[in-house]
C-alpha cells in the first residue's frame, strides 16, 4: 500500500502493479483489490495488472491477456475470459461443471492447448 500511495504522490494517468498480492493475508489483497478498483473507476486512471492469482484479477480487470511461457495465448475481456472453459479448467482449477478440483486432479491434469493448435 505505501507503494500504491508513494505512486499516487505523481498524479498518474497509469500505475503499473507487479503481484501487488503476493505473499498478503487474503483480508489484505482484498483491500488492496478493492483500492485498485477504486483509482481506476474515480480517478480515471488505468491499472496494468501482473497477477498470478486468475481468479482475482478477472475479477477486477476490464480486459487481460493470457501468458504462458512468456507468449500470448489468449486475450479479450475479462467477462469472457472467465467464462472459457479452458480458463476455467487450467487457471480457476474447476470442472467443466463448475465445481471445484480435488488437488490431485488440479496438481497433476495434462493441458490440451487448444489454443496453440
Amino acid at each position: 500500500m505505501l507503494a500504491i500511495g508513494r505512486a499516487l504522490m505523481t498524479h498518474p494517468r497509469l500505475m503499473l502493479l507487479d503481484e501487488p498480492s503476493l505473499g498478503l493475508a487474503p483480508l489484505i489483497v482484498r483491500e488492496i483489490m478493492e483500492i485498485i478498483t477504486r483509482l481506476n473507476q474515480e480517478q480515471g486512471i488505468a491499472i496494468l495488472l501482473v497477477e498470478q492469482n486468475a481468479r482475482l484479477a478477472l475479477e477486477i480487470a476490464q480486459h487481460a491477456y493470457v501468458l504462458e511461457n512468456g507468449r500470448v495465448v489468449m486475450e479479450g475481456p475479462a467477462a469472457v475470459l472467465r467464462d472459457n472453459p479452458d480458463i476455467k479448467e487450467f487457471y480457476l482449477g474447476l470442472t467443466e461443471l463448475g465445481t471445484h478440483k480435488r488437488f490431485r486432479e488440479a496438481k497433476w491434469y495434462k493441458r490440451r492447448k487448444r489454443w496453440l493448435t
